[in-house]
């Protein structure tokens, strides 16, 4: 591996909290999307104001943010998002991900100070490719997820030193080539490659044969069909040197739609990892029960390791069960914090007086307490929060700091 080269962890956010959260919990890097051209029209996504307060916040905490906008753009979109790449350029993010070759010619046009990087979504699966996006001015380009390690270190032996490779580490894994899935358009009507994907991928399927009607045959042999497009998750946890030793330079996490726990427990699993890892590869391996642990205690499917060590196979498909493991409720993370160690909050699950619960902390450290008083926004004392986004205050058996993230474990 090239110690040289700087690694990056790169972390999604939804929303201005996630993003907040990311930083704080170890993301050198923030992908968001605005309003519009993103792939992801159902997340939160941020205004004009909310982005220029998200890197504000992140610029003051030594972290980047990266604006997405890859969708595969149509005549009609093309004056929209010259306008909206103009706002960009006022609002001044780290980078701007892109995918469409005309997306990448408006922005180099109206962003010529910002950094352009090319989303997986461009199918992204050579060398000459990157050679490609390299001349036009492109910094970095995201491979695509059916890339083996060895197809990587390949790529890197091959492109321009200053040329960075960013690459999956965690999260879903699309089942159409690099994301771009047609299922979505074709059931629904919403176009995946314009943001609004269904998932299709996640539901239940069963062969028909065209001389019986209505006579479902499941693909596999029991009596509940199986979702044969329904990948396992991608985690490379445990295969960090691999990753490292290939020459990339980011690993990114994938999950704009997830929760703020989630964002939080995979950054600050893999900062550890990599940290111990560059470190001391022995610390990282003496700690890899710690971080395969602590990744399952966020929300998640069963794991693969996708295409970095051969072509999938039958195995790394879920069959039974479109689901996910969620072993840990998330209560809310501190806000401002009194002397006394108690902390102001937004509810996101209800929680009791005398609950034991754990305090998940930045560093690494998770502290069981007990929930000893609560107040409403008056003063007045409560037993509980039991309203969706109640703003209250709590003390705890231990004080709290700000962002500091309560869960508690599903019995």
């Amino acid at each position: 591996m090239n110690r040289k080269r700087n690694i990056e962890l790169l972390c999604p956010a939804g929303d201005l909290e996630t993003l907040k959260i990311a930083v704080i919990y170890g993301a050198d890097a923030v992908y968001i999307g605005g309003e519009a051209y993103g792939l992801r029209a159902k997340a939160g996504n941020f205004s004009k104001d909310e982005m220029k307060e998200g890197i504000a916040f992140a610029h003051e905490h030594g972290a980047k943010v990266y604006v997405t906008a890859n969708i595969l753009a149509h005549n009609n979109d093309l004056e929209g998002a010259k306008a909206y790449f103009e706002e960009l350029a006022e609002v001044g993010p780290d980078a701007i991900l892109v995918a469409d070759p005309g997306m990448f010619l408006l922005a180099k046009e109206a962003c010529p100070k910002i950094p352009l990087h090319i989303s997986t979504q461009a199918n992204n699966t050579n060398y000459m490719t990157y050679h490609f996006w390299h001349d036009l001015g492109a910094t970095r380009v995201v491979s695509a997820r059916e890339l083996s390690l060895a197809e990587i270190k390949e790529i890197r032996d091959n492109i321009p030193e200053e040329m960075e490779i960013e690459s999956f580490v965690h999260g879903a894994m699309c089942i159409s080539y690099s994301g771009r899935c047609l299922l979505s358009n074709y059931f629904t009507g919403r176009d995946a490659n314009q943001g609004e994907c269904t998932h299709p991928c996640r539901w239940k399927y069963a062969v028909m044969e065209e001389t019986r009607p209505g006579e479902y045959l499941p693909v596999e042999e029991n009596d509940r069909g199986t979702y044969i497009f329904n990948s396992k998750d991608l985690c490379m946890v445990e295969h960090l040197p691999e990753m490292l030793d290939a020459g990339i330079d980011s690993l990114k996490i994938e999950g704009r739609m997830k929760t703020a726990l989630y964002v939080a427990t995979v950054a600050r699993t893999y900062r550890k990892a990599i940290d111990d890892y560059l470190e001391d590869p022995e610390k990282y391996k003496k700690e890899l029960p710690w971080y395969e642990a602590e990744i399952r205690k966020c929300t998640h499917r069963q794991f693969t390791t996708g295409f970095y060590f051969g072509k999938p196979t039958h195995e790394t498909q879920i069959y039974d069960s479109s689901t996910y493991v969620n072993e840990y409720t998330y209560l809310g993370y501190a806000g401002s914090v009194d002397g006394k160690g108690a902390a102001t909050m937004e509810q996101k699950n209800k929680f009791c007086v005398g609950d034991e619960i754990e305090i998940m902390k930045p560093d690494g450290k998770n502290v069981p307490v007990t929930v000893l008083e609560m107040w409403d926004e008056t003063g007045a004392p409560i037993s509980a929060c039991p309203h969706a986004k109640q703003i209250f205050r709590v003390k705890l058996s231990e004080p709290l700091a700000p962002f500091d993230i309560l869960r508690t474990k599903k019995d």
